[in-house]
């Protein structure tokens, strides 16, 4: 009798771009992909954060290099991927939210998260895909989503919007891309601990709030996700597309 084999999680010999990876979750996924072997282009728009990353990256023994670039600029983008070797996977990061009541939106709020949440990431996409499908590649595109793209919130009303936005959007390009052979799935964080929420749970009322709704009673790591972004771009998931994975601790679940 001989035995299935577990597909490989190595991403050994791949190219993979990663988004808004200067801080958080980006830097987090950046690694992982690193240490899964691929060699890991990091694009945000600050050079010493991500030359900082891509510099740590090196000395852990990966494969890393960074790119300057602002991802709402689709001229820039599109130059810069088309200048690129095509790549093997996308990790589409970049995002950002201002909490607000959705009386309180102002057209500038509107305009600032969906111009990065929504527009870059599918102008980010397009321009990866092409590059994929004129090499004839196999690829995966991975949409760093939210648990809000399930549900709704206070005082996140454009964020939501964005992020139930994204997973539509992911489902639409499975179904495009598939014949390409090119996945496209979410990942949805509940509320991670990094530098840049940590203020957010100083308060209490709040921080109790969010417990209450993450079943398994603890806030997200960065480190969470890890796992979650390596499945995604490697063959161990290779007839999965079209879904979100959700890292929220049971947020969804009711």
């Amino acid at each position: 009798m001989s035995l299935p084999k577990t597909p490989s999680f190595r991403l050994d010999g791949r190219r993979a771009l990663v988004t808004g990876a200067g801080r958080g979750i980006g830097v987090a996924c950046a690694a992982a992909l690193a240490e899964a072997g691929a060699h890991v282009v990091l694009a945000a728009r600050t050079g010493t954060e991500i030359e900082a990353v891509a510099a740590e990256i090196r000395a852990e023994g990966g494969s890393a290099e960074a790119l300057v670039l602002d991802v709402t600029d689709t001229a820039s983008v599109r130059a810069a991927i088309e200048a690129a070797d095509p790549f093997d996977v996308l990790v589409n990061n970049a995002g950002t939210n201002r909490p607000r009541s959705f009386l309180q939106v102002t057209e500038e709020d509107y305009d600032a998260i969906a111009t990065l949440n929504q527009r870059a990431a599918f102008f980010v996409s397009q321009a990866v895909a092409l590059r994929m499908v004129e090499a004839k590649r196999a690829g995966s595109i991975i949409q760093v989503s939210s648990q809000m793209g399930h549900v709704g919130g206070p005082r996140r009303s454009v964020y939501c919007m964005t992020k139930h936005g994204i997973e539509g959007l992911t489902k639409a390009m499975a179904v495009d891309l598939a014949p390409h052979r090119i996945r496209v799935n979410t990942i949805g964080p509940t509320f991670i601990d990094t530098p840049l929420t940590r203020p957010f749970f100083n308060d209490k009322t709040f921080l109790d709030e969010v417990l209450k709704k993450i079943k398994l009673g603890r806030l997200g790591t960065v480190e969470d996700l890890m796992g979650a972004v390596v499945f995604l771009a490697s063959d161990a998931s290779a007839l999965v597309t079209g879904t979100a994975l959700v890292v929220d601790g049971g947020w969804t679940a009711d």
